[in-house]
């Protein structure tokens, strides 16, 4: 199963983009699984309600020193992944890619699931609460049937 740094490095592989978005595509990756799958295709991938939207620290980490610069590209690892696999990160990209990280990090404040997972703060207050797998799982999968036409 890939990992959230191979995810992370199928988006890298399409541009070369901040921290902040490429926090923001692997969040949708995960959450659209769960909303059209059912399966949590990053399993040990947890995301927190930090600030600027969807956080997830191991890969905070692992790009920190970039700050708000640009990641380099990467080659392309699509050999790492299903089919499946393949077919929700190039939903996403096509979905998601052509915004800005700002324009993401609006967009992730307005949805349900980093919303609940910040209930009783302001947007600006620090905060490493958990973003709840059932939560993203629901909401999306709500906006995909308003989408559908359900």
């Amino acid at each position: 199963m890939a990992t959230i740094f191979d995810v992370a490095d199928w988006f890298l592989s399409k541009e070369a983009m901040t921290p902040k978005k490429l926090q923001k595509l692997c969040y949708y990756y995960k959450a659209w699984g769960l909303a059209l799958y059912d399966e949590d295709l990053l399993p040990r991938a947890k995301f927190e309600a930090w600030v600027h939207g969807p956080v997830n620290p191991a890969l905070y980490q692992r790009y920190l020193g970039y700050m708000w610069q640009d990641i380099p590209q990467k080659p392309d690892n699509s050999a790492k992944f299903t089919e499946k696999e393949i077919e929700l990160l190039e939903s996403v990209w096509l979905t998601y890619g052509d915004m800005t990280a700002n324009a993401l990090e609006a967009q992730t404040h307005t949805e349900h699931p980093w919303r609940n997972a910040r209930i009783g703060l302001s947007d600006l207050e620090k905060c490493k609460a958990p973003i709840s797998n059932d939560d993203m799982r629901n909401f999306y999968r709500i906006v995909y049937r308003q989408n559908q036409g359900e």
